[in-house]
């Protein structure tokens, strides 16, 4: 039988977009995974005790506000708890932060390359998305910083996907002082970066800041993000969030890693030195990469195509992400694992070459 009498039910946006698609995730066989950035360590220990101790409660709705990670975390982070929204991970953040802002046929903009969900989230919503290629050193061209009538929110990660690149933040302030709509620091992968974007809010409350828990403090399979904003934003993006859009495990968890600053500290210098060691090994291979900012690499090559380099990898069970940006390039985008899977990785590599 034919789709198309089940496909004229849907909203001809839906019906004819093209889904948001993440990094392979094996159910099976024994692989060295370096493709979704995700911590090659388990989370601090009182992650696990926490999640425990909130499996005597689960006959209770959780609080809808998340009320005990936002004055943990604003302690943390020198904030006000009220400029706090949790999230089912930051990409709930970001589905909120559309829905609210960007109407149908009105536009977000966003850097070219980048996270390919921002396209998706417009597409949602009806809306239209303009992507802006960075300049050769991944920062943002002059029309980035142009206004525009149609225009409702700006998505820009920082450091970004898939480059670890970052924009600096007088950049940013001036492009929130150039438009008129919100403009969203995605910091995914800030935990690895030397400086993030949380004090600018106070120079201009049109920026809102995302971040998540899957990244730094090992925590992908527990779905935990949060934003920071000014707290009349946070009051009216309540009204869009699902009623209990985290749960009683999850926020239990996220408390308790953020909590545990020392952990964190110790777990990025890990990764940090890894990163650097990797950066260093890969170009010694010949691939070309970029400084990076976040848990990740961006290799490029110009001697040879990358896609069968990404198969035969993943042959050999190694996964990396290839990507290709039509209008920019192609590459590979390496996590950073733990020493061990890097250096296996390392040595399938010279092999290859």
């Amino acid at each position: 039988m034919s789709n198309d009498p089940i496909q004229k039910f849907f909203r001809s946006e839906i019906a004819s977009m093209s889904p948001y698609t993440p990094g392979e995730q094996p159910q099976t066989g024994k692989v060295i995974k370096l493709n979704t950035n995700e911590n090659p360590y388990p989370p601090s220990p009182r992650v696990v005790e926490a999640i425990h101790q909130a499996t005597s409660k689960l006959e209770r709705y959780p609080d809808p506000l998340g009320t005990a990670f936002r004055l943990a975390t604003g302690d943390v982070l020198g904030v006000d708890p009220e400029m706090i929204l949790c999230g089912n991970g930051s990409d709930d953040c970001l589905t909120i932060l559309t829905r609210a802002f960007v109407g149908a046929g009105k536009k977000l903009r966003l850097p070219y390359p980048s996270y390919t969900l921002y396209r998706t989230l417009a597409e949602l919503q009806g809306a239209q998305f303009e992507e802006i290629a960075f300049d050769a050193n991944f920062g943002l061209s002059a029309s980035f910083f142009a206004m525009d009538d149609a225009l409702k929110l700006i998505y820009l990660p920082n450091p970004n996907s898939p480059s670890g690149t970052m924009v600096d933040h007088a950049s940013i302030l001036r492009l929130a002082q150039s438009v008129d709509c919100p403009v969203v620091i995605d910091e995914a992968y800030v935990d690895f970066a030397p400086a993030n974007c949380i004090g600018l809010i106070q120079n201009n409350p049109k920026i809102i800041v995302t971040r998540t828990l899957s990244k730094s403090y090992a925590l992908a399979g527990l779905r935990f993000g949060y934003l920071v904003a000014h707290p009349e934003i946070v009051q009216t993006l309540r009204k869009v969030k699902d009623s209990y859009n985290t749960d009683l495990l999850s926020l239990s968890g996220a408390t308790a890693a953020i909590s545990d600053q020392v952990w964190l500290k110790s777990n990025v210098a890990r990764i940090l030195a890894t990163r650097a060691r990797m950066l260093v090994a890969l170009r010694n291979l010949g691939f070309d990469v970029i400084e990076s900012h976040a848990n990740f690499l961006w290799c490029t090559r110009s001697d040879r195509a990358l896609k069968p380099l990404y198969e035969q990898l993943k042959r050999n069970g190694i996964l990396v992400r290839y990507m290709n940006y039509p209008l920019w390039s192609d590459g590979l985008r390496i996590s950073v694992g733990s020493d061990e899977q890097i250096d296996a990785m390392l040595v399938v590599l010279a092999d290859l070459l």
